[in-house]
């Protein structure tokens, strides 16, 4: 069937409105420009009627039939006078259009005193980088021109950079990550500690961009978000870097903010998760939100290998298979999923061959999620048996075939002991927490843009998709309900995601008496 045009007022219905508000805009600007002077009269005119109530409401009662006088002989006498009241009229739209001017100050053409200052010393830093001694017109040079490497800044109230566009000669390397890493740090250290910077370069106008970026919303709860089945939101970012953003519910407010989403499934090009952190930086909180999500559409195994009970408000949950803190349960539960995994891959298999659909008991995902697995390690070389991680590999080599996703955290410290099938097989990468920028790059595989601060909010890192660029992070807050540091509001948001608690087979007809979340309480180190 041939494709029906579309009508000619929605095709051309957003330019018409373009136009429209355009002209309307440039009437507008007319408008004031020729009622310019009529608005100042009328607001002088505002102002001396105003001022003169307030003189009026102070005069003492005493002495209001005197002025009353006074101001009755000065009319009689102005329209005695030959020309009086043309030039009375003439003398109050003068003082109305002196009192209406606008008053405001006019805003500095240039920067001040201090702001100069720290421009100079800025350009000077960048003098050894940006110069050599080839160069017959350099454009940097010990007491030159700050003016023409500097075209365009911006300050706050307190004097520091928020926004500099820097041009660079064309000789300097910025191709090279380590060229341009030095200059990042360069212009971090002299415009301000403490503040993210965004570092936007240019090769081909020689021109670096750096902008002060905003902090990160820390204030988003758990809670349903708007994805389709195999998308996952691993956080929050910037709205310059994302083209999507969600709708969220945080009390009364309603706002849109740009996710991170990673998506899972047949035809993703990331199919496995690796999240690394410092202690306290909000991995298990990101594993937590993860489950959450997943238990909407698929089944969800989680190993435990830190054993503080971060997990324990999924136990005995619908979909939740198995919830292991001990290298015993784990090792078999990492076996049955591995198990799984090629059952799926048969059945899958046979059914492509025989020209039949495929079986319903594997198109439901499962997801595999292990927080500190190299913690079972030790205990496995300890105890001489299978290090857990090696049960992994076929879920890792063809978890995407078979609808099984593999999402493992783990801390810095730790990060020798992962094996070399995670290494490879994990392309979404995710680090939480303060890092250097070897740590970042030896994790993303890439430098991000901006430069990391040494305190962070717990949540708070990076993220990067296959060969994606580097997206800003906040996790949104998935807390553990049953530790008493929880506030109740974070506590009843993940609760109201938990599934129901799964009724044992032969308790059919018993009527399942909710736990309250006060009954249980974990303590979490």
């Amino acid at each position: 069937m041939a494709r029906r045009p579309l009508p000619r007022i929605l095709s051309t219905g957003s330019a018409q409105i373009a136009r429209s508000r355009e002209l309307a805009r440039t009437a507008a600007d007319s408008a004031t420009d020729v009622l310019h002077p009529l608005i100042t009269i009328t607001r002088g005119l505002r102002r001396l009627a105003a001022a003169g109530r307030r003189r009026w409401a102070e005069t003492p009662k005493d002495k209001r039939g005197p002025l009353l006088f006074l101001v009755a002989s000065v009319v009689l006498v102005v329209a005695l006078v030959p020309y009086g009241p043309l030039l009375a009229a003439i003398a109050l739209m003068a003082a109305a259009a002196w009192q209406g001017r606008d008053r405001r100050p006019p805003a500095p053409e240039g920067p001040d005193e201090s702001q100069t200052q720290r421009l100079k010393s800025l350009y000077e830093a960048l003098v050894p980088y940006f110069s050599t001694p080839e160069d017959p017109a350099p454009a940097y040079a010990h007491g030159g021109e700050w003016e023409k490497a500097f075209p365009a800044y911006d300050f706050d109230e307190s004097g520091r950079i928020t926004h500099l566009l820097v041009r660079y000669p064309a000789y300097f390397p910025d191709g090279e990550p380590e060229a341009r890493a030095r200059i990042e740090q360069l212009l971090h250290a002299k415009s301000g500690r403490g503040r993210e910077y965004h570092f936007a370069w240019d090769e081909e106008g020689n021109e670096l961009t750096v902008t002060v970026l905003s902090p990160l919303p820390t204030d988003i709860a758990a809670q349903r978000f708007v994805t389709a089945p195999g998308e996952t939101v691993l956080g929050f970012t910037d709205a310059s870097q994302v083209q999507r953003t969600l709708p969220l519910t945080h009390g009364e407010e309603r706002r849109d903010v740009p996710p991170v989403v990673w998506r899972t499934g047949i035809r993703s090009t990331e199919p496995h998760l690796l999240v690394m952190g410092q202690p306290g930086s909000g991995t298990s909180t990101l594993l937590r939100s993860i489950a959450l999500q997943a238990l909407q559409y698929g089944d969800v195994v989680i190993v435990d290998g830190g054993g503080t009970g971060e997990y324990a408000c999924l136990t005995g949950r619908d979909g939740v298979l198995a919830v292991e803190s001990g290298l015993a349960g784990a090792l078999a539960s990492l076996e049955w999923a591995s198990t799984e995994t090629e059952r799926r891959l048969i059945a899958a298999n046979r059914a492509r061959q025989a020209g039949h659909p495929t079986p319903d008991d594997t198109k439901r995902p499962l997801w595999i999620l292990l927080d500190r697995p190299s913690a079972f390690s030790h205990l496995a070389a300890a105890d001489g048996r299978k290090d857990p991680q090696a049960l992994l590999q076929v879920p890792l080599r063809h978890g995407r075939a078979a609808g099984v996703t593999v999402v493992v955290a783990d801390q810095f410290d730790s990060a020798d002991a992962l094996s070399d099938g995670v290494r490879q097989h994990t392309r979404a990468r995710v680090v939480l927490g303060p890092a250097t920028p070897v740590q970042l790059e030896a994790v993303l595989g890439a430098r991000p843009h901006t430069t990391p601060v040494a305190q962070v909010p717990p949540g708070r890192g990076y993220a990067r998709l296959g060969t994606g660029p580097v997206h800003r992070l906040q996790v949104p807050s998935t807390p553990d309900p049953y530790d008493d540091a929880t506030s109740d509001a974070d506590r009843q948001a993940v609760l109201a995601l938990l599934p129901p608690r799964t009724r044992p087979a032969d308790a059919e007809g018993v009527e399942a008496e909710p736990v309250p979340a006060e009954a249980v309480v974990v303590e979490s180190s």
